[in-house]
């Protein structure tokens, strides 16, 4: 394995910059029940994996202030590089670089425990991010007011809807305008009018100069999102660049994709049937003969 690390640099002309990155995760080729059975195959050796690349050779630099979509099918590495983007990740192969600050939104529960109340949880939250208390406390009814749970701020999240937890989740994380915010798949639970607020409140962060990574398989959410985009398909690039050309291109393919699997099920379904028109054939001359 080379060696490779995440690395910030403020001298650089790009806020995130991504160079021949790999992802290697190691899938297990056998089941183990319990820990013990676990420990003693670990301690003799015999602990058997797979590899998987999640990303390969992946290499993608952001400017300031762009907004850029990861798009692709499910399983094609959008979260993975995000994740390794916001340094929860480690890299294989290849570099990360990030300079700035950021806000990610990866999965509804990162941050959130379930056993405290949304009160406790925006302090919690707010404090992962680097916050002090006395900021949160001045910052604590704008968050509030823009989640809309005034009513359920004493409430275990866990009795949360997902709805509720992304309200809770994306409003801390916007409490400030970070230097990169990312949004993975977050926004697509909830109501259309909160969806259409956070778009709002997104919109207006880049308009102050934050950039933003937007995941979403809502090409229309996308194209109405950003400016550029990065297609990924099974951990590798296919294209990258201007939001129109990239997001036509997937769509021409996918539609390609759904009308040869479309044609693939309808002669299936004609040689089924044919198959159960020749039986039922052979029955009525059977019964003819007897």
């Amino acid at each position: 394995m080379e060696n490779t690390t995440i690395i910030s640099s403020p001298e650089s002309e790009y806020i995130v910059d991504v160079d021949h990155l790999t992802i290697r995760f190691n899938k297990a080729t056998e089941k183990i029940d319990n820990l013990k059975e676990y420990f003693i195959k670990l301690v003799k050796h015999e602990l058997m994996f797979q590899e998987f690349l999640a990303l390969k050779d992946v290499s993608l630099k952001i400017k300031k202030g762009e907004a850029w979509a990861i798009i692709g099918t499910n399983g094609s590495g959008k979260s993975t590089i995000l994740k390794a983007i916001s340094k929860i990740l480690k890299p294989y192969k290849g570099t990360v670089t990030v300079n700035g600050s950021i806000a990610s939104l990866i999965e509804l529960s990162a941050g959130i425990d379930p056993r405290l109340t949304a009160r406790e949880n925006i302090y919690l939250n707010g404090c992962i991010l680097g916050h002090t208390k006395k900021f949160i406390d001045e910052k604590f009814d704008d968050i509030v007011e823009f989640s809309e749970l005034e009513d359920f701020l004493d409430s275990p999240v866990k009795n949360f809807s997902s709805g509720m937890k992304s309200r809770l989740g994306f409003s801390v994380a916007t409490m400030v305008e970070p230097d990169i915010l990312i949004v993975d798949e977050v926004l697509s639970v909830g109501d259309v009018l909160f969806r259409k607020k956070c778009m709002n409140k997104m919109n207006e962060m880049l308009s102050h100069g934050t950039t933003l990574l937007f995941v979403s398989h809502n090409m229309n959410t996308v194209r109405a999102m950003c400016d550029k985009a990065l297609w990924l398909n099974k951990g590798e690039v296919v294209m990258q660049g201007d939001i129109k050309q990239v997001c036509d291109e997937y769509e021409a393919t996918i539609g390609e994709k759904k009308a040869r699997e479309k044609a693939e099920r309808d002669k299936k379904a004609k040689e089924l049937k044919k198959q159960a028109e020749e039986i039922a054939a052979k029955k009525r001359k059977r019964a003819q003969e007897q």
